[in-house]
């Protein structure tokens, strides 16, 4: 249970998330800041337990669960660790006269109140490095041999579908700042879950994901999503107007088959499916079908959770059948993805019961002078490698934007 105390009221609401921030990182602790799709203002969790924060399992979707951030990789590793960030701290800038504290933060506020006020104002802020090396860029006709051989893969049956993916490298604009950046992002992308995660081990990622994982809303409603094939949104169009070729409607529907498959494995059939239906993500579209189940009428007290181990890394983001195509994955696409292609959001945070769950695309990981910027393609047999790098550079322009590029 989280109990609001008073925190330095002389200090407008960004400055106080300035300060927070800067609470955080001084002490070598994590901190993830975020926005909902459709909110206007964001979120800010700090944990105090930096040894604490890492689980090995998904985390539990439940009410009863503790609250907090989770920031989990593609596939968890000894040096990709799952997180589980607790709730030690939390500021929400909808309600900017108040800080909310966890009871372990609460025993300890003389400290926190002293090492807050002892921070110089407008220093900068020293965000965690990811401690391994960048990952390898993909040259154009690196990443068509990649998509070559998936291809390859599929017509020979070894998988039904996979997704490749490939990372960049761009330099950081002269007096780039995280927080800016992420304001800049909000801007950008009102419809997506924007957020920036800095923990040790796991470096500082920024992002404006549009796909949902795993969802619970204070309604108890689970919702989760298939989200795939893209396209360009063409200026003076509407996305309704959009024309797609048989490959992405193919690819699409693999994903939403993959979704009732799981749903099946629990025995589930009272489901809503609403789609496909175009949406736009920035200037990108995609097709898009939404699932929801009301947890009123459906007696699995631990579906979410469930569901999320279930999906998790979803076909839309490895492909078909899963571990075939994880492998192919492992074997071809020469860089380790780390926390891209994995998954992030709030557990009961502010709200018990409530979590929301996204996968972690249109994303990039900030080094010393450098973001590092990831996008992949879902490739079926119809597949044209020309055509899938074209598509990962109109993906990388989301968050590039904001790098200047």
């Amino acid at each position: 249970m989280l109990q609001s105390v008073a925190w330095n009221p002389d200090l407008t609401p960004p400055q106080r998330l300035r300060q927070l921030v800067a609470l955080a990182l001084s002490s070598g602790r994590p901190v993830a800041l975020w926005r909902l799709p459709g909110a206007t203002q964001a979120r800010l969790c700090l944990s105090l337990r930096v040894e604490a924060a890492y689980v090995g399992l998904p985390p539990a979707l439940e009410a009863t669960a503790p609250a907090g951030f989770a920031f989990f990789p593609f596939q968890d590793s000894d040096h990709n660790p799952p997180l589980f960030l607790p709730a030690d701290v939390f500021f929400d800038l909808a309600h900017p006269e108040e800080v909310l504290v966890s009871a372990a933060a609460a025993g300890r506020l003389p400290e926190l109140r002293q090492q807050f006020a002892a921070l110089p104002r407008s220093a900068p802020l020293g965000w965690h490095v990811r401690p391994r090396h960048a990952p390898k860029p993909a040259s154009q006709p690196e990443y068509e041999a990649l998509v070559a051989a998936g291809v390859a893969a599929i017509r020979a049956g070894t998988v039904q579908k996979v997704v490749s993916s490939r990372a960049v490298h761009q330099a950081l604009p002269a007096g780039f700042d995280a927080l800016a950046a992420f304001e800049q992002l909000q801007q950008r992308y009102p419809n997506a879950f924007v957020s920036l995660v800095s923990a040790p081990g796991a470096g500082t990622w920024l992002g404006a994901t549009p796909e949902v994982l795993a969802e619970v809303g204070d309604d108890q409603v689970f919702r989760t999503m298939a989200l795939a094939g893209t396209q360009p949104l063409l200026p003076g169009h509407q996305p309704s107007e959009a024309i797609w070729r048989q490959k992405e409607i193919e690819e699409q529907a693999l994903v939403a088959r993959y979704i009732v498959n799981c749903f099946k494995q629990l025995r589930l059939r009272e489901y809503q499916e609403t789609g496909p239906r175009t949406v736009a993500a920035g200037d990108v579209l995609h097709l898009r079908t939404d699932f929801a189940v009301d947890l009123h009428n459906v007696p699995f007290a631990t579906l979410g959770t469930d569901m999320l181990r279930l999906l998790h890394p979803t076909s839309a983001v490895s492909g078909m059948p899963r571990q075939a195509a994880l492998d192919f994955i492992r074997q071809h696409e020469g860089y380790d993805r780390a926390y891209y292609a994995g998954f992030l959001g709030p557990v009961n945070l502010p709200e018990p019961g409530a979590a929301h769950l996204y996968v972690n695309l249109r994303c990039f990981q900030l080094r010393p002078g450098q973001a590092v910027l990831y996008a992949g393609t879902g490739l079926t047999a119809d597949s044209d490698p020309t055509r899938e790098w074209q598509e990962t550079e109109l993906k990388l322009r989301t968050v590039g934007a904001v790098l200047g590029g």
